[in-house]
């Protein structure tokens, strides 16, 4: 089997690191590398979480830092949810020997891009700083992709304010860059990460399992269930692990080809991402797959068996 090269930003909390663990336990996938930015916790966090993660995992894939800012408004964190270290204030020591690499994130992704033009999907699961970094920096990069899919945006309502969801509220500008790069781009926003969810009991079940994988996974978000359950929430959404699993498994997917922009300017709807595919009135152009809906038992019952094949 030709297994998929593939590359991992993100900003390292709690379903960062479980999408991080579907990444490597996917037999069809193929981690170069990861690279974090600042989101969910700061790029401190981010960038040791993964080195944590990595011990988790007994494996040593390359981290690089990238961003500690957005690029043009003050960093937003989410430190009620992911807890003030990022993994939901459970600690995971950092493996001995971890290898410190000095190129920024976004001169290692088109490295990356190099070495496998046309191939390498780059999986963004937090704020897109580093990714339009990158995308500025290397004009050519979107086109040495064969695509980019991101955890982010709504084509409804938003969940960190009522118009947007978090990563593009966090750094607007970079999302609305990427959504204009000419990168092949899949939106795996808010209308299909609710419903990839684990129940309690499936959590339950992990966490009883003896594995330190499914301990973790459940210990890991119990902070962010204490705040979702309030909501009626009926699990705990896997957000991040939807775009890696797009890119090995579409077919458990639906979604269209959309117009998407991101709203900058605004105050209310700053961050929003605005999608044509409710209305009669439609952009010039179509940006995004905008994924939509998602097999939920048989993504849990992969995401599962990854989780508890790491040990």
């Amino acid at each position: 089997m030709n297994r998929i090269p593939i590359w991992m930003d993100c900003d390292t909390g709690t379903d960062d690191s479980v999408a991080l663990m579907l990444a490597h336990a996917l037999p069809e996938l193929d981690l170069q590398g990861i690279s974090t930015v600042c989101g969910n916790t700061i790029q401190d966090n981010a960038f040791w979480n993964t080195h944590r993660i990595n011990g988790l995992m007994g494996t040593s894939y390359p981290v690089y830092r990238g961003a500690e800012q957005p690029l043009m408004k003050p960093l937003v964190t989410a430190a009620h949810v992911h807890g003030e270290n990022g993994l939901g204030d459970v600690e995971l020591p950092v493996p001995e020997g971890a290898v410190i690499h000095e190129e920024p994130a976004w001169d290692a992704i088109y490295a990356c891009a190099k070495r496998f033009p046309g191939e390498l999907r780059l999986i963004a699961t937090g704020p897109l700083t580093n990714v339009a970094t990158a995308f500025i920096k290397y004009p050519d990069l979107p086109g040495l992709l064969h695509s980019l899919s991101v955890m982010g945006g709504s084509a409804g309502p938003g969940n960190d304010t009522p118009a947007a969801e978090f990563n593009f509220f966090v750094d607007p500008h970079a999302a609305e860059l990427v959504m204009h790069s000419g990168v092949k781009l899949v939106m795996c926003g808010l209308d299909v990460t609710l419903q990839a969810y684990f129940s309690v009991e499936q959590l339950d079940e992990l966490a009883a399992s003896g594995t330190r994988a499914g301990w973790f996974t459940k210990a890991c978000n119990m902070r962010a269930w204490k705040i979702l359950s309030r909501f009626g929430m009926p699990g705990f959404c896997m957000h991040d692990s939807c775009p890696v699993m797009y890119v090995a498994h579409p077919e458990l997917f639906e979604g269209e080809m959309a117009g998407v922009v991101v709203e900058t300017r605004g105050t209310v709807a700053n961050g929003k991402s605005v999608t044509d595919l409710y209305s009669d009135k439609q952009f010039p152009f179509k940006n995004a797959f905008v994924v939509l809906k998602v097999d939920r038992e048989k993504f849990i019952a992969i995401l599962r068996d990854c989780i508890l094949s790491i040990g």
